[in-house]
């Protein structure tokens, strides 16, 4: 099934959307929001999995065509908005651009960080920002979102509370991050709102791709038009998603609508980091990762972060090339 939420007052309007992403209807009448669904799903999904069925054999009325510009984020706002790093390949190339080691225990005790999750942009809309000299970079990650969760979940039984799955651009201020963790404290300033695919998907739509914790699929990310990753996102993670549900359930609940991202989908290909498009390889999710590799191979970076104008696309394809979740496709703008 796939669902999304057109733009309407703080938390959209639910509607299925179908298969092929061509047409859609509304299901307000079911539940009025997405987070309203989520808030009772063993109740709505039968209903909204029904519409979808209609939907699909052209039985369903009122249709439309199906316009991912209208779209806000599946969650326009969520109660909960956690960040894993389950590509330790990643973590271990961005520290090293900090100049700072990798514990050991990253392998075995995943990253997280609590994001804000009052103000998501859709999928389709620019990213504002006050300044582009911040270090502004894009991060190309897969989503889960949750049902409610109980405390002290383990790993094998949080991956039946996984509903629905987004992608996710969590947009990254390169340049605040060193300062901001100095203190010991975390990301703040250096992670501005996030967007999430314009489609949000049950498990079953990414069939034999999806393992109940892992998308074995290909993350495919483009730069100014030009393909700049098209890591496999089964391929190097180290935590799967019911890993990192069960990371957030040690000492709290999560409540129905808690989204939890997996980090930058991130490939070593082979014994190095990672390899570029234009050299023979899959790429990469985010710009930090290139410029790292760039440091190590000549001594400086040389591919800059986004500036003004500045436009990237995120997407993912089944094995037949279509589209699963939208395009997520945005343009860095001045605020104001």
């Amino acid at each position: 099934m796939k669902l999304a939420s057109l733009k309407h007052g703080r938390d959209g309007a639910l509607i299925v959307v179908s298969r092929d992403l061509t047409q859609a209807v509304k299901a307000t009448h079911i539940a009025p929001t997405l987070q309203a669904a989520l808030d009772d799903w063993a109740t709505m999904e039968p209903k909204l999995q029904a519409l979808y069925t209609e939907l699909n054999a052209g039985k369903a009325a009122n249709t439309f065509a199906f316009e991912e510009s209208a779209c806000a984020s599946p969650l326009p706002r969520a109660y909960q908005w956690a960040d894993g790093s389950a590509y330790v390949n990643h973590v271990e190339l961005v520290r090293k651009a900090r100049n700072a080691e990798m514990p050991e225990t990253f392998w075995t005790d995943p990253l997280m960080y609590q994001g804000g999750s009052d103000d998501f942009i859709g999928p389709r809309d620019d990213i504002p920002l006050p300044s582009d000299e911040w270090g502004v970079d894009f991060e190309g990650e897969i989503a889960i979102i949750t049902d409610d969760v109980p405390m002290s979940t383990d790993a094998d039984n949080a991956k039946q509370h996984i509903k629905l799955l987004m992608l996710v651009n969590d947009v990254s201020l390169r340049g605040l991050i060193p300062g901001e963790l100095a203190k010991g404290f975390g990301f703040f300033q250096s992670k501005p709102a996030s967007a999430f695919s314009p489609v949000a998907v049950t498990p079953d739509e990414l069939g034999d791709a999806w393992d109940g914790g892992k998308v074995s699929l290909p993350l495919l990310s483009y730069l100014n038009g030009k393909p700049f990753g098209k890591p496999d996102a089964g391929t190097d993670m180290t935590f799967h998603f019911g890993q990192l549900i069960a990371h957030v359930t040690k000492s709290r609940n999560i409540g129905a609508g808690a989204v939890i991202g997996s980090g930058t989908v991130s490939n070593k290909q082979g014994t190095g980091h990672g390899t570029s498009i234009e050299e023979g390889g899959v790429g990469y999710s985010c710009i930090a990762e290139i410029r790292m590799i760039e440091t190590i191979r000549d001594g400086k970076p040389s591919t800059g972060f986004m500036k003004f104008g500045d436009r990237v696309k995120i997407e993912m394809l089944d094995k037949s090339g279509n589209s699963i979740f939208g395009t997520i496709d945005q343009t860095l703008i001045k605020n104001g």
